[in-house]
């Protein structure tokens, strides 16, 4: 579990409480079942015209990611392509086909499987640079699905207000009701606001860092298996790598994600 997403949101709603208790107000006042329903479900209503249902999908499995800890081990994954660097150097590229069985990274398996079966490095580099763009591509769909819910909230809370309003406004010959009348209409506005401030947009922000993440992993991998099938030596490998690593490689050799 991502310690830092759950505590972010434990934070916001904190600090809003306590915000409001500090005005002399009570939690209670901002829990209304009926402004949650129009902001989330008209939210939702929203985003579900606007993306087509597979990309609607993949935003709610892109979605679980934000609250789960990855931890991308870049070091470890530089010191095995350069064991395997040695490896080719040593007996061969052939001499790699035994350690695919081994391998349980689905896209360095498939880089490998290149270079052992003597796919030219022209052919290689495009295929793989081509899925590592086609999957950046496809899941910042699924980010760009909470960018969209974060625009749309705020106004779905206005109409929220608006509609509370209009209630309030039927009800003009019961004065005593006009004060909290108006105060619950307000609510829709703040949770649509929040909604989108403090969940939908922050929620896009760290699925596009780790998709970028991802994505520099893929090309790390990419690049040290073209150039073992170039017999580039291992160590010109490993600095290489290094290099390519830099800034994103934590003491532990663990990669620095959002």
């Amino acid at each position: 579990m991502d310690i830092l997403s759950i505590g972010g949101i434990l934070l916001a709603i904190v600090a809003i409480l306590g915000g409001q208790a500090l005005e002399g107000g009570h939690a209670g006042s901002l829990v209304q079942l009926t402004a949650f329903i129009i902001v989330i479900g008209g939210t939702i209503g929203a985003v579900m015209l606007a993306f087509p249902r597979a990309d609607f999908l993949r935003g709610l499995r892109l979605g679980k990611t934000v609250f789960k800890e990855e931890k991308i081990d870049l070091e470890g994954l530089v010191k095995q392509l350069v064991e395997m660097a040695a490896v080719a150097r040593r007996d061969g590229v052939l001499a790699l086909e035994g350690k695919l069985a081994t391998i349980t990274d689905p896209f360095l398996k498939r880089a490998v499987g290149f270079v052992v079966d003597g796919v030219d490095a022209t052919v290689a580099r495009s295929a793989l640079e081509g899925q590592i763009e086609a999957e950046a591509e496809e899941n910042t769909v699924g980010a760009k699905v909470y960018e969209s819910a974060g625009g749309f909230a705020p106004t779905v809370g206005i109409l929220g207000a608006v509609l509370g309003l209009i209630h309030v406004m039927e009800n003009l010959s019961n004065p005593d009701a006009i004060g909290p009348g108006i105060a619950v209409a307000f609510v829709a506005t703040v949770y649509g606001v929040g909604a989108a401030n403090l969940v939908f947009l922050p929620m896009a922000t760290k699925i596009k860092r780790r998709i970028a993440i991802e994505k520099e992993r893929k090309t790390l991998i990419a690049e040290g298996v073209l150039s073992i099938q170039e017999g580039l030596n291992p160590r010109v490998l490993e600095e290489k790598l290094r290099a390519l690593t830099g800034g994103h490689v934590d003491g532990h050799g663990e990669a620095k994600a959002a």
